[in-house]
């Protein structure tokens, strides 16, 4: 791991979009992949109650790594308990203009406004029906084109073309960076949503298996506002969790870093609290009807222990990639 934390090293040098580009390029080349997943990866099984999930440990890799499902294998080899790419929307689309990736080195944290760039649902879907047979547990996190004029067909789109590919599926409808995405998190724009992406759910579990649908939200919420989301995705006829959270748009007075004030999402380190307390307050509307994975801000063993505390099952990061490279997950694993 000490070679792959020095190539992490020497990637921070780029600009971080260059860097990211050349980090996939070279993890699809199984450069500085591990030849077996590192202790412990495979030995703290959990099973998340509600969707069933199976998973060799609960850390996770949360989207926006690998956006167009060409990395998954490598990231598994770094003892990764399950991966989720994406998000990936039904047609190509750019995103937003560059620069949009930040790294706040003081604060150990990142700002985005990527816009969902991806390929699409074509290429996404050939190399996920393309992976070995039991090597992994790998979800899809879907979203809507920014052009689209009906948001939710895009994400049944996304459904139907991932379904049996998939170990699961992320209804993303909390991107701070499409505009008018995060409005599907309003009461009745979330009850159509739920509604129409359930009937689709049970439509394609009949034709083609069971398979699990979470939900990841914003932290950027008020208590009305987790009230009304956890009621309504009790009552949705098809979903089996939430993913508690996306990046915030929240500016804490703390930040140090001369990119602050870039427009976006912040992650990483100055996450970790708020969005800990969202999704312990999502714990107390839902209890146990549904999965909670815990993602934002996590980088150590005791982030893990603080979201597993808080109510989640299992955890997701991402953003700590950036400055402990993909060497952090045998440690926290080895910590655990």
């Amino acid at each position: 791991m000490q070679l792959v934390d020095l190539a992490t090293s020497l990637v921070r040098n780029l600009e971080p979009e260059t860097a990211h580009r050349a980090t996939i390029q070279a993890m699809k080349r199984g450069l500085g992949v591990p030849a077996q997943r590192p202790p412990g990866a495979d030995t703290h099984k959990v099973k998340l109650p509600v969707s069933g999930l199976e998973l060799p440990n609960p850390i996770g890799l949360a989207a926006g790594f690998d956006k167009n499902a060409e990395a998954f294998s490598a990231m598994l080899g770094f003892g990764f308990g399950f991966v989720e790419c994406g998000t990936v929307t039904p047609q190509p689309q750019p995103g937003n203009p560059t620069p949009r990736l930040f790294r706040l080195n003081e604060d150990r944290a990142v700002i985005n406004r990527m816009g969902f760039n991806n390929e699409g649902l074509e290429g996404f879907v050939d190399r996920l029906s393309a992976r070995e047979q039991g090597e992994g547990k790998v979800g899809a996190n879907v979203g809507a084109n920014k052009t689209s004029e009906d948001f939710v067909a895009d994400y049944i789109t996304g459904m139907k073309a991932v379904w049996r590919y998939a170990d699961y599926i992320t209804l993303n409808i909390s991107s701070p960076n499409t505009p008018g995405l995060r409005d599907l998190q309003g009461k009745s724009a979330l009850e159509d949503l739920l509604g129409r992406c359930g009937e689709a759910g049970k439509a394609l579990a009949s034709a083609h298996g069971f398979l699990p649908v979470f939900l990841k939200v914003a932290p950027d919420l008020k208590d009305v506002q987790i009230a009304d989301i956890a009621a309504a995705a009790k009552a949705a006829p098809y979903l089996h969790g939430l993913i508690i959270s996306n990046t915030t748009l929240a500016r804490p007075v703390t930040l140090r870093s001369p990119h602050k004030g870039e427009t976006g999402g912040l992650s990483g380190t100055p996450l970790m609290e708020p969005s800990t307390r969202v999704l312990a307050a999502f714990k107390g509307e839902i209890g146990d009807s549904l999965d909670l994975i815990g993602a934002g801000g996590v980088a150590s063993v005791e982030d893990v222990w603080a979201k597993l505390a808080a109510g989640a099952q299992a955890v997701q990061l991402y953003s700590a990639l950036v400055f402990e490279g993909p060497g952090l997950i045998a440690r926290i694993l080895a910590e655990l």
